[in-house]
C-alpha cells in the first residue's frame, strides 16, 4: 500500500442531554443484599456516572450496519454478531468498517487504513453536578427506576431495580475526533471528497442515535438523547507543523441537522487549500 499521510483532523464538541433517564451499566462489584440490580457504570475516583466513549461507538456502528444494511458475518463470544469486512473489495465499499476501522488481517493484511474515528469519555457538567447535588435522588447522581415483571399466565409480579441518571442531566464536553487520510498526492483533491463523505458517515450516525437510544432498556423508554450546543473546528498538516497556527472554527452552536446542511465541506477543503 502507497504511505498514507495526515491531512488533518476534524473535532466536533458539543453536549449530550438526556431526554429521559440514561442507564449505561457498570460493575457492582459486589453482591450486597438489597442493593441495585443493574447499576450504572460510574468513575472510580468520584462515583460520578459518565457516558463511556465505547458505548457512543458502538451504538453508532451497530446502528449503521443496520443503515448500510451491512451482513453481521463475524462472532464475538458465543452470542454476539457484528459485521466486519473480509475482502480489500468489500472493505473499499463500506463506509463502517473505514471509519470504525477492521483488523488488518488475512486478507485485509496491509490494504486498510487506519481508524479514522476516536469517541473521547463524556463526564458530567459542573452545572448538572451540582444539580444533582441539590436534587432528592435516590443514590449520589441516579435514580432508583422499579420496574415489574408480569408472568402472562398467572399474573404474578416480580419486581427489579435498574440505576438511571435522571432526565435533564447534561454530559460533557464530548468530543469526537475525525482524521482525514490521504494516499496518492496526484488524486489528492478526491480523496479528500471521499474522507469528508466518511465524516458525513460519522454525523449520520449521531442523529441515527438521537432516534434510537444509549444504553439499556430503550425500549421501555430509557436513553433518549441528543447533541447539542455543536462546536466543529479543523486543524490542517500545518497547524501541527506550525505552532503559531491555529485551527479554523467551522461551526459553532449548532445541531447534528444543521451541521449536515452547512457548508463545512468547502470550508475544510480551503483550509487543506484544495478547490472544493
Amino acid at each position: 500500500m502507497p504511505s498514507i499521510q495526515l491531512q488533518g483532523k476534524i473535532f466536533l464538541r458539543g453536549t449530550i442531554n438526556a431526554l429521559t433517564g440514561l442507564h449505561i451499566g457498570g460493575n457492582s462489584g459486589e453482591l450486597d443484599i438489597g442493593g441495585i440490580d443493574n447499576p450504572v457504570i460510574r468513575n472510580a475516583f468520584n462515583r460520578q456516572p459518565y457516558i463511556p466513549g465505547s458505548s457512543l461507538r458502538g451504538k453508532m456502528r451497530g446502528l449503521l450496519d443496520r443503515h448500510f444494511n451491512n451482513s453481521l458475518d463475524k462472532r464475538v463470544g458465543r452470542d454476539v454478531r457484528v459485521h466486519e469486512c473480509q475482502t480489500p473489495t468489500d472493505y473499499n465499499g463500506c463506509p463502517v468498517c473505514q471509519v470504525f476501522g477492521v483488523a488488518p488481517i488475512r486478507q485485509l493484511s496491509g490494504k486498510t487504513m487506519p481508524t479514522r474515528l476516536i469517541v473521547r469519555d463524556t463526564f458530567l457538567t459542573a452545572k448538572s453536578i451540582e444539580a444533582l447535588d441539590i436534587a432528592d435522588t435516590d443514590t449520589d447522581f441516579t435514580e432508583i427506576k422499579t420496574e415489574v415483571a408480569i408472568d402472562r399466565i398467572t399474573s404474578a409480579a416480580t419486581p427489579r431495580q435498574q440505576e438511571r441518571v435522571p432526565a435533564g442531566t447534561t454530559f460533557g464536553p464530548f468530543q469526537v475526533v475525525h482524521s482525514l487520510y490521504t494516499l496518492d498526492e496526484s488524486e489528492q483533491n478526491n480523496q479528500l471528497q471521499d474522507e469528508l463523505q466518511f465524516f458525513d458517515t460519522v454525523l449520520t450516525g449521531m442523529e441515527l442515535l438521537e432516534d434510537d437510544y444509549l444504553g439499556g432498556s430503550g425500549s421501555r423508554g430509557s436513553g433518549q438523547i441528543i447533541f447539542d450546543n455543536l462546536t466543529l473546528t479543523f486543524k490542517s498538516r500545518e497547524c501541527y507543523e506550525k505552532a503559531d497556527m491555529p485551527p479554523i472554527t467551522i461551526a459553532e452552536n449548532a445541531n447534528i441537522k444543521t451541521l449536515r446542511q452547512s457548508n463545512y465541506t468547502e470550508k475544510i477543503l480551503n483550509a487543506i487549500n484544495v478547490p472544493s
